[in-house]
């Protein structure tokens, strides 16, 4: 089994790659933003975007960033210069929240890692209000392509990548519309978004598997194809026929 890289390690590498901006602005507007509401980020990391989202209120509300971990809760309060934000430490299943607490919750790339991701999308909705809006942000890791290198290199990579290191649900992003449905949710919509990388250091940022900077030990491709893997990328890139694609989607609705 390779070794576990903690999700928090990726959106770090890739929090300003600009197709992840882009798709984090369609969740941005899923929000239906208004001034003075209160606002969970919901496993946000180092708290980039709900500092964003505090910019986009005027700082006129209140937004709570929650995340697992607490050295990145520690790094977001050291990155915070002073403005609304909120940096607790918690559990996405299990939140310290009253009923309906929030005018609005989002939550990128975190059901992918978790065990009961249908539990914790009944926890945002539960602390949603009635009319408030749940925006669900994840990866359909099975959509992941690549060309310009050797056709039986990339599939032995993809299907090593996917069976060890991705996560537990490898079709998140495809299935978030339906888990909304099931929490009870109106207004249900699902947007897809493919991100299209043209060169392997764009796509490094965001696919761990073209970034030769993420070490070895990570497991990310197997040990005897890691110098024909990086070889193939590089030619790839000097001959500028690389392509990489992966899917990625928005999935909100109305509690």
């Amino acid at each position: 089994m390779a070794t576990d890289v903690p999700a928090n390690a990726f959106r770090e590498l890739d929090r300003a790659n600009p197709e992840i901006q882009r798709v984090r602005e369609v969740a941005i507007a899923a929000l239906h933003l208004a001034p003075g509401q209160r606002i969970l980020d919901a496993g946000a990391g180092t708290g980039e975007v709900a500092r964003l989202l505090a910019t986009r209120l005027c700082d006129s509300g209140a937004i709570v960033a929650l995340d697992a971990s607490e050295e990145a809760i520690a790094v977001a309060r050291e990155r915070d210069e002073g403005s609304c934000v909120q940096y607790i430490c918690g559990d996405v299943t299990a939140m310290d929240f009253a009923d309906g607490w929030f005018d609005a919750v989002r939550c990128e790339r975190v059901l992918l890692h978790l065990g009961d991701p249908d539990a914790a999308v009944a926890e945002l909705a539960r602390v949603t209000r009635p009319g408030g809006r749940v925006c669900l942000v994840d990866t359909d890791w099975e959509s992941v392509a690549v060309d310009g290198l050797p056709r039986p290199l990339v599939a032995r990579v993809r299907e090593h990548l996917l069976a060890t290191v991705v996560g537990q649900h490898l079709d998140m992003g495809r299935t978030l519309r339906r888990r909304l449905h099931r929490a009870g949710l109106a207004e249900v919509t699902a947007v897809p978004v493919a991100l299209y990388f043209p060169d392997p250091i764009a796509a490094a940022a965001v696919l761990p598997m073209v970034n030769p900077m993420v070490p070895a030990e990570a497991g990310l491709i197997p040990g005897d194809l890691r110098e024909d893997w990086f070889g193939a990328l590089g030619e790839a890139g000097e001959r500028g026929d690389f392509l990489a694609t992966l899917t990625m989607w928005v999935a909100s609705g109305t509690v």
